[in-house]
């Protein structure tokens, strides 16, 4: 029997250790908080966990609903909550995958189930199959803990947290037995960029007709820089650090090539759950020994006086803070960070000068004044590349602005990188 009532969005509990899929679309999310008053209710427990709805939910949290309408079905168990999680996404969302379709074959099998038929009702494939993928169980299984293994050193995670989360003793994931390239076969071509759609940076000018990036979010940076980046100044398996994470632009290329990576962000956005959470000013990630692998730190900043109270309205936000500030701990972060990385290894930093947000409309060359700054810091300047925004992006009273005052109006941010010595 279902019962239709609001519930607070805070209180609706997403069971992760069931559901199937690993991780949320963005886009979909955006969809939904768009058009937030018009969705359907979501289907939860009595206990107010998720049966239906995972990114109608999200999208209240991004719009900062306080209520959401649910529809209460009650459940029995765990297991019984799981197989209609299965059910109502094959009916209502986006078919699972088969690789998903598998894994939920091989954990209800003996754990809930022997009904074999039951299984393939649930998941809307054929008794043939689920037969097929249970005589492969315990070779299946072993292959996604490998890639499980690999995905999680892939991120930067600790060996000791990789065997938490697998099951194993710390002891028998040491070493780079684990690290089969033939688990990246298929990504190969990525990694060397060797891609036919590739096209190498030539100029010192990146110029972006449109945005490369799949989600809209304020700070974001653009794919195709990261992109530049790691192949003038990386290799596979190399570690690249992006503390202002933002949208996970750093996430999504780094995957596509190769690069291991450690992403990160003062106040992690809700539609990635990829992303770890951490401020600049503790000091710099805890990579310990694994700093010494690590070929680029990328830093994308909130931009001083431009991104004021976009993030939040706490003083100790980077946005917030008066200038000297802003620059003593992005200059202290910077060097912290070159000191525990390889001599060669860079420091890519993309900011914009400030014009408009600052005092008298006067511009202040944020790179000038942190070149100035770094001077003595463990790493030399080496190159400055411009990232022009399109003209588009100025308002009609910023235009009029700049025609009675016979001035010129900032449109580009500024690449600068730096060499650790």
């Amino acid at each position: 029997m279902t019962t239709s009532v609001e519930v607070p969005v805070a209180e609706i509990v997403w069971r992760e250790d069931l559901y199937p899929r690993h991780s949320p679309i963005p886009e979909r999310i955006q969809q939904y908080a768009d058009c937030i008053e018009l969705l359907p209710p979501i289907e939860i427990n009595q206990r107010n966990e998720l049966i239906d709805g995972y990114h109608r939910w999200i999208a209240h949290k991004k719009m900062q609903q306080a209520m959401i309408k649910a529809i209460v079905t009650p459940t029995t168990s765990d297991g019984e909550l799981d197989r209609l999680m299965v059910r109502r996404n094959a009916e209502f969302g986006i078919q699972l995958s088969q690789d998903d379709k598998q894994r939920k074959a091989r954990q209800w099998f003996q754990a809930l189930t022997d009904d074999v038929a039951q299984i393939a009702s649930d998941l809307s494939v054929s008794e043939r199959t689920v037969r097929r993928w249970l005589a492969r169980r315990i070779k299946d299984m072993k292959a996604d803990r490998d890639q499980k293994i690999a995905e999680m050193w892939l991120a930067c995670y600790t060996e000791q947290e990789i065997a938490d989360a697998v099951g194993m003793p710390v002891g028998t994931i040491k070493g780079t037995q684990w690290l089969d390239l033939a688990i990246w076969q298929k990504r190969t071509i990525f990694s060397t960029y060797a891609d036919p759609d590739w096209s190498p940076p030539l100029y010192d000018v990146w110029k972006v007709q449109t945005k490369t990036n799949t989600t809209s979010h304020f700070g974001n940076s653009e794919a195709s820089f990261i992109d530049n980046l790691l192949y003038m100044y990386s290799e596979p398996f190399d570690i690249v650090v992006d503390p202002f994470a933002g949208g996970g632009s750093t996430i999504d290329i780094c995957k596509r090539r190769l690069r291991r990576y450690w992403a990160s962000d003062r106040k992690p956005i809700v539609e990635r759950n990829d992303i770890r959470q951490w401020d600049i000013l503790d000091g710099p990630p805890p990579l310990h020994k694994r700093w010494g692998d690590v070929a680029l730190l990328y830093l994308d900043p909130p931009y001083w006086k431009q991104a004021e109270g976009k993030y939040s309205n706490a003083a100790h936000d980077l946005a917030n803070m008066d200038l000297v500030e802003f620059y003593n701990r992005l200059c202290g972060f910077m060097i912290e960070c070159a000191k525990r990385m390889h001599a060669g290894a860079r420091v890519a930093l993309l900011i914009q000068p400030t014009q408009w947000h600052s005092p008298g409309r006067q511009v202040v060359d944020h790179i000038i004044d942190l070149i100035v700054a770094l001077q003595d810091a463990p790493m030399h300047y080496v190159r400055r590349i411009v990232c022009p925004y399109e003209s588009q992006q100025c308002t009609p009273q910023q235009v009029e602005w700049a025609k009675a005052n016979r001035d010129v109006l900032v449109i580009s941010r500024e690449l600068t990188i730096w060499q650790v010595v």
